[in-house]
């Protein structure tokens, strides 16, 4: 019988402004939020810098990115940058980056919050991390599914 090491996940739902984080368990089941990275969008190296960091510490196996894609299906801006830094991260890393459809998840984001209660400054510094959290539930949910 083969042991097959946990797989760990690391979502992040980029952004110009702030990127959202959320991390899977080891078992690779359950996401939770992580951490809101608040940027100007013009230092990557700093945003790059905290993303190696959580990937390092937290001992990721693969990262899933968000794309921001637009509704028409042509490619965004956010879309482009958001490839790259996926592109940086595995190079840096030497992880696997996995793209994933964002739209619309930071709308369901919102919408969590403002079901839970959840309003002001509070909302908005996570409202990231939820997004990146419906990322990668959905992502493992696919692949149970598989």
């Amino acid at each position: 019988m083969t042991s097959t090491k946990p797989e760990r996940f690391l979502a992040i739902d980029y952004g110009t402004a702030r990127i959202g984080t959320a991390v899977s368990d080891p078992l690779g089941i359950t996401a939770r939020g992580l951490e809101t990275i608040n940027w100007n969008g013009q230092d990557s190296a700093w945003a790059m810098d905290r993303l190696v960091a959580l990937i390092e510490d937290l001992q990721i196996t693969t990262v899933i990115m968000g794309l921001p894609r637009r509704t028409d299906g042509k490619t965004s801006d956010s879309e482009t940058k958001a490839r790259a830094m996926g592109e940086a991260l595995a190079a840096r890393t030497g992880r696997t980056v996995i793209y994933r459809d964002e739209r619309y998840t930071t709308v369901l984001a919102s919408q969590v919050l403002r079901e839970t209660g959840v309003r002001g400054k509070k909302r908005k510094a996570v409202l990231d991390q939820v997004a990146a959290e419906i990322i990668l539930q959905e992502y493992l949910e696919s692949q149970r599914k598989a």
